[in-house]
């Protein structure tokens, strides 16, 4: 049977393929974005299997609303794609308060009031998949993209607390964590704050190191999706692409490495230990 999907970010990247991906196998699309002019060539190619919203994901009530739009429009609502949010460059010192606030309102409470807007309808019925997207910078930190990080970590917490909330409801709570893909997450999409030269040669050294990474192609993570939410025991963690599973591995291990050279000390901060 068909599935009725309700997908933010929808105008381009990711959410545009994932779009495309649902739409091109027969299911139903309530495709958001800001400009819904963005998406006239979906509406024009799938007819009324699509159904544009404007939405901008900061907006609580219009979040909501659109929502609500979609299920009273299809009758249902099966996958919940929280996509939308943007990269945010710029080293700890350089952010300014605006652009920490603007980058935490789109990538985490967009996808928690989305989130929150789909739950009791979901619980209603007694099924439902919400997906989030997050990125492999939602388990691991780099450089120059912290406030990007603290924005995607929080995602993974509460996703991973409302996995644990709605199971016995019969809703399914993934993951997904992509590594680079040729999106321009790190163009027209990204923000950029203001520059220290103190700073310049790291940027240099990160920019060194990202040229050499080899790009995922956005329309072959649409299809991964499918996979996903199609499976009858789907994961709630999934990484999309090559690069996050040994960097990742890495990383874990030299974590885990440190809380066990400093057992010790935690347990004599506990009190536990002479």
């Amino acid at each position: 049977m068909s599935k009725t999907w309700f997908i933010t970010g929808s105008s381009r990247g990711f959410g545009r393929e994932f779009a495309k991906a649902a739409l091109d196998r027969g299911d139903n699309v309530a495709a958001a974005a800001r400009n819904i002019d963005t998406l006239a060539d979906l509406v024009t190619a799938y007819g009324e299997r699509v159904l544009p919203l404007t939405l901008d994901v900061t907006d609580k009530p219009a979040a909501t609303r659109a929502v609500q739009q979609t299920h009273e429009h299809f009758g249902k609502l099966d996958v919940v794609v929280n996509n939308a949010g943007y990269g945010l460059f710029g080293a700890i010192e350089e952010i300014s308060e605006q652009q920490a606030r603007d980058q935490l309102e789109t990538n985490l409470f967009g996808a928690l009031w989305v989130t929150q807007a789909a739950l009791p309808l979901l619980r209603e019925q007694g099924s439902g998949h919400i997906v989030q997207i997050s990125s492999v910078g939602g388990v691991t930190a780099f450089p120059n993209l912290g406030i990007y990080n603290a924005s995607k970590w929080a995602l993974e917490g509460f996703s991973d607390a409302l996995a644990q909330e709605v199971a016995d409801f019969g809703i399914k709570v993934t993951i997904i964590e992509p590594g680079g893909f040729a999106t321009d997450w790190a163009g027209a999409s990204g923000v950029v704050a203001d520059q220290l030269p103190a700073y310049d040669g790291l940027r240099a050294a990160v920019a060194a190191v990202m040229s050499g990474m080899e790009a995922g192609d956005p329309s072959a993570a649409g299809t991964a999706l499918l996979k996903i939410v199609d499976a009858e025991n789907p994961p709630l963690r999934a990484f999309f692409g090559t690069q996050p599973l040994p960097m990742t591995s890495h990383i874990y291990t030299e974590r885990l490495k440190t809380w066990e050279e400093w057992s010790d000390l935690a347990a004599q901060a506990q009190g536990t230990a002479g």
